[in-house]
């Protein structure tokens, strides 16, 4: 049985044709991920939209939730934890408040800082939002991986992203 073609196979076959000097063996997997990644981000948000939520609104929704009670964070906590400036978290701070589902207090510790709080219907959202997100998430690696492949890339991957993280 041939092995699945893919996109980005016949893009290294024409570079292979045009550039034979070249070794193409790092698309092989960079390619891949990359074009991965956007077919993997695609299929999460969808879920996301179900309820209402951009991809950044659940990002920080969910760091929320994670903290623990009572599910509270730092602006700059919550830009560095989903990785965006202050400012894009400003926004996203005030999409979320506006519906209801964050709350913003002066800080006890600086008066002059600010906690955002995940309100009781944000509280709500996220659990069932994130029940689907896992779920689609199971849904993905299942119709595509046996679980033996599924468990060797997560160590392939966490090696790899650790060089970058530690």
């Amino acid at each position: 049985m041939d092995a699945p073609t893919d996109r980005v196979a016949r893009i290294m076959a024409e570079w292979s044709r045009e550039r034979p000097d070249l070794d193409l063996a790092p698309q092989r997997v960079i390619g891949r991920l990359h074009r991965l990644a956007n077919h993997l981000t695609d299929d999460l948000v969808a879920v996301y939209r179900t309820f209402g939520l951009a991809e950044g609104e659940f990002d920080v929704l969910a760091t929320l939730r994670r903290a623990g009670e009572p599910f509270e964070r730092t602006p700059s906590e919550l830009a560095a934890s989903t990785m965006v400036t202050t400012g894009a978290m400003t926004k996203r701070l005030d999409r979320l408040e506006a519906r209801g589902l964050v709350s913003r207090r002066q800080s006890d510790v600086d008066g002059r800082g600010r906690v955002i709080a995940l309100t009781a219907r944000g509280c709500e959202l996220i659990d069932e939002a994130f029940t689907a997100h896992l779920a689609n998430e199971r849904r993905l690696l299942d119709e595509a991986l046996t679980p033996s492949d599924a468990a060797a890339l997560e160590r392939l991957l966490t090696t790899w992203l650790a060089h970058y993280e530690s």
